[in-house]
């Protein structure tokens, strides 16, 4: 696998995306729950005007393999060769102005675009602490840390230890990553809508916000058509509000408005939506 990505690493990124386009085919037509589960939340985000979800569908099966491709120059090219694949830059001065501050940053990093170019970007210029699930596969869960603790970035465990990590760096000043579309561990989670049906919601980024006064961002990486690199936006929004299903219900509302900016380039195929084991059940109202 580190040798295919290293491979991947050499080829120029049109080439990639091209391939990619081919891969997410391939994926799409293999048998399995991830079609069906892709299918089934593009329709249910109620951003289709056809039923099916065809031109919208095409699309987003096309940015899935894109997103697998582009893995091998984001991990394994040189840091600053990496770095330089981003084009454009949108609300940086805000984020500047934001980190000057004192209280720190708080970057939410939805499953869209190329995801993975925030952490390179940002830790090229500032200090970035971002939570870390290992992978199951050894040989992957390497490629993966090695990929992204680059330049100012540290990664931190998905525990208790991450969270007092998280917030010294937010005392510092410094900037944090998290995932805000992720599906909310036990302890950690509310339900809120989002796309219209409730999803298991986490509650730490507002929790960090709330507790610490950091500004926090949406951090979205464009992909830019025919491989020519990646937009990077940094969004600054409204503080949470005081509430957990308030603010729960806000930062779906947040996530939601940056896919729709750029509504093939979600991860369609992500199981948002899925019961974590001891959570209790979702409201049985209809979803706002």
């Amino acid at each position: 696998m580190a040798l295919l990505l290293r491979l991947l690493s050499y080829l120029p990124l049109p080439v990639l995306h091209g391939a990619g386009i081919l891969l997410g085919w391939l994926i799409y037509l293999a048998p399995g729950r991830h079609s069906p589960r892709l299918r089934s939340n593009l329709q249910q985000s109620g951003l289709c005007s056809d039923p099916a979800c065809r031109p919208l569908l095409r699309h987003a099966i096309a940015e899935s393999g894109k997103a697998l491709l582009e893995l091998g120059p984001i991990w394994m090219r040189p840091h600053r060769q990496t770095v330089k694949l981003v084009r454009e830059l949108s609300g940086w001065e805000q984020l500047d102005v934001a980190l000057k501050g004192g209280k720190g940053v708080i970057l939410m990093s939805p499953h869209i675009g190329c995801f993975e170019m925030i952490n390179q970007y940002v830790a090229s210029r500032v200090p970035l602490t971002s939570m870390y699930k290992p992978a199951r596969n050894p040989v992957l869960d390497r490629i993966m840390k090695s990929g992204r603790e680059r330049g100012q970035a540290h990664l931190v465990p998905t525990d208790m230890t991450g969270i007092k990590a998280m917030l010294k760096a937010l005392k510092k000043g410094e900037a944090i990553g998290i995932l805000p579309d992720q599906v909310a561990t036990i302890g950690d989670g509310v339900w809120a809508p989002f796309f219209g049906r409730w999803a298991y919601t986490p509650t730490l980024v507002f929790r960090l916000a709330q507790s610490t006064g950091a500004a926090p961002f949406m951090a979205y990486a464009e992909r830019l058509p025919w491989g020519r690199g990646y937009h990077l936006h940094f969004d600054a929004i409204a503080p949470f509000p005081a509430g957990r299903l308030a603010a729960a219900a806000q930062l779906n509302r947040e996530v939601e408005r940056v896919i729709r900016k750029h509504p093939a380039q979600y991860l369609w195929g992500y199981q948002r939506y899925k019961k974590p084991g001891d959570a209790p059940p979702p409201p049985d109202t209809p979803c706002p």
